[in-house]
């Protein structure tokens, strides 16, 4: 059975901070916001920095957003550390914007359905609402990285269609026009769009 539109499971993560201090973050601690979980293989391998620092460089875009980015592995703080530690020009992540969680045990990995036979997380992503449910997930094999634009529009997308009752047709991008979800007031966005 699938996990959207329903509660999202708890977590609790040790968490690298952004000045490199260690702390304990749970689900129950990010009510109110929107929560990304932005799971990757391991560290200091290779498809994995490009995407965390990606991901990163999207927090000021997300925070404005209202949203909280944790990204991580299966991992150890520790080795989270050591791997910021590392300069990118060196295949290090360098200074981020984000938290980066530790799922050592696995636990989370095994709630959300993300764990590969081999251990590892695939590299998933998802998107929980204020109100704590799960409204987006996504994973991918780990040799493809995700494009963390859409991170950004599928946010912009749900928090639309929450605010408005309206809901985003395919490549809806903020600002475009939306679907009023009735068979006959839809009929405004299909003759707009389709004027031929």
């Amino acid at each position: 059975m699938s996990l959207i539109n329903a509660p999202a499971p708890d977590f609790s993560f040790e968490v690298l901070n952004t000045d490199d201090s260690f702390s304990k973050v749970s689900l129950k601690d990010l009510k109110g916001k929107w929560v990304v979980l932005f799971a990757y293989p391991l560290d200091f391998t290779f498809t994995c920095p490009t995407e965390i620092i990606a991901i990163s460089d999207q927090a000021k875009k997300l925070k404005e957003l209202g949203a909280v980015v944790l990204a991580g592995s299966v991992d150890s703080v520790f080795t989270h550390l050591a791997w910021t530690n590392t300069p990118r020009n060196k295949g290090g992540l360098g200074k981020l914007d984000i938290q980066l969680f530790s799922d050592l045990d696995r636990a989370w990995g095994k709630a959300y359905g993300c764990l590969l036979a081999d251990g590892h997380h695939t590299r998933a992503t998802y998107i929980i609402n204020p109100e704590g449910v799960l409204l987006h997930a996504s994973q991918n094999s780990p040799a493809v990285g995700r494009n963390t634009d859409e991170v950004v529009r599928l946010i912009e997308g749900y928090q639309f269609a929450a605010e408005h009752g309206e809901v985003c047709p395919a490549n809806w991008k903020k600002g475009a026009k939306t679907i009023k979800p009735d068979p006959k007031a839809s009929l405004e966005y299909f003759e707009a769009v389709n004027n031929a």
